[in-house]
């Protein structure tokens, strides 16, 4: 019997536009088995995957067990092996009881893996879904790998998956007083690279130590560019449940490090935002939300409190009219403006989310939404210039 994932969380569109929004011939790398698996006869090797990490619905996991490939770990990113742990929630390190192969988180304390997690193993294969925004914590795991690999000597295969928000780069340029988990290198927000591209970057601009020591191999996708639109087939986290999610969370995201609630524990998390204090004060908003305990979101924030705010859109062509490539900081804007106690209205995780201490204050004096894009316009441009030395695929126009 196979080993398949429990969960699965599957992306349906019955609008027509939509589904030809997407480009359905693209593929990620690891349907090209020809191109990885002769890599790994005869090899001790390590994964990092989660429930993302498929081919036709099959994890990477079971295609390697059923091709006789040596896996000797599974190493699992945040939201856990199978992408149901809240955000931030504490992994443990445990058994799979399909396989009684070892598990070890690289979430909490342990974010990168130790001498003793590596013993014997001559490959890691990296196979997780981004979303391709810098405070989506994979891209972080995979630096830290990347690191452990160099200093092990250990090759790192990365079987490479599109990038959802690959058609265009926006945001402020991560400074280093603001460099944390969910914010390691001087990149923009939205980065417009693949996880094989943004690695190849990381060793080709010496970001970490020892990168040039780093055996890194890259299997592309099939048919994917810059210009295209891909369709994640399953969800990567359990907040991204939908296409529309995506596309908003760059904007979005901003507010978890507010008192504002961005819609976990409800149908619709990342495409909506809102509070209890917004009722009866402000004419702004009418739209209502009741955060739940569920999956992923045990304990979301106003739990079983009416909510007021704004629904972004359903569906993911309503948040791409809307967002037209770029950050919308509008909708924080606007939610700072209707707040009544502004003091209270940032936490300590917003200049961590930012990647800088001055979004907060442009947001404090009233910007509009075009003057904070102009103060980081140069930065954007010069990053570009980077990237491009990078990317194996076509890029956007």
């Amino acid at each position: 019997m196979k080993y398949y994932l429990i969960l699965f969380l599957f992306f349906y569109s019955t609008n027509t536009f939509s589904q030809q929004l997407y480009d359905t011939s693209i593929r990620p790398a690891d349907y090209t088995t020809s191109a990885y698996l002769p890599l790994l006869k005869h090899k001790n090797v390590a994964l990092i995957i989660n429930q993302s990490s498929v081919i036709n619905k099959l994890n990477l996991l079971d295609l390697l067990i059923e091709n006789k490939i040596n896996i000797t770990k599974i190493f699992e990113p945040e939201h856990g092996f199978r992408g149901n742990e809240d955000a931030g929630a504490t992994l443990e390190n445990n058994i799979d009881s399909q396989t009684h192969i070892p598990i070890i988180s690289l979430y909490g304390k342990h974010k990168k893996p130790l001498p003793d997690d590596l013993k014997d193993i001559d490959v890691l294969v990296y196979d997780l879904q981004d979303v391709g925004v810098r405070f989506y914590t994979y891209i972080s795991t995979l630096q830290y790998c990347m690191e452990a690999c160099a200093e092990n000597k250990i090759q790192l295969i990365i079987l490479d998956r599109p990038n959802p928000n690959g058609f265009y780069i926006d945001g402020p340029i991560l400074e280093k007083e603001s460099k944390s988990f969910v914010g390691m290198q001087p990149i923009p927000v939205v980065y417009g690279m693949t996880c094989g591209e943004y690695a190849q970057m990381l060793k080709g601009e010496n970001w970490f130590e020892h990168a040039q020591q780093l055996d890194l191999k890259v299997i592309l996708c099939t048919s994917y560019t810059h210009s295209k639109k891909y369709k994640l087939p399953i969800s990567p986290s359990p907040n991204l449940k939908t296409m529309a999610a995506i596309y908003a969370y760059p904007s979005l995201c901003f507010f978890e490090g507010t008192v504002i609630s961005v819609g976990r524990g409800t149908e619709y998390p990342f495409q909506q935002f809102g509070c209890p204090e917004f009722a009866g004060i402000t004419n702004d908003y009418s739209y209502k939300f009741t955060p739940k305990s569920n999956v992923g979101a045990k304990h979301p924030l106003y739990e079983n409190k009416d909510c007021v705010g704004e629904l972004i859109g359903i569906s993911e062509n309503d948040v791409l009219d809307k967002i037209n490539n770029h950050i919308d900081f509008t909708w924080l804007i606007n939610a700072y403006r209707c707040y009544p106690d502004k003091d209270k209205f940032f936490n300590n995780f917003f200049d961590k989310l930012s990647g800088n201490q001055t979004l907060k204050t442009y947001i404090k004096q009233g910007y509009s939404n075009q003057k904070i894009h102009e103060t980081y316009l140069k930065e954007i441009n010069n990053f570009a210039q980077i990237r491009k030395k990078y990317l194996l695929y076509e890029d956007f126009q």
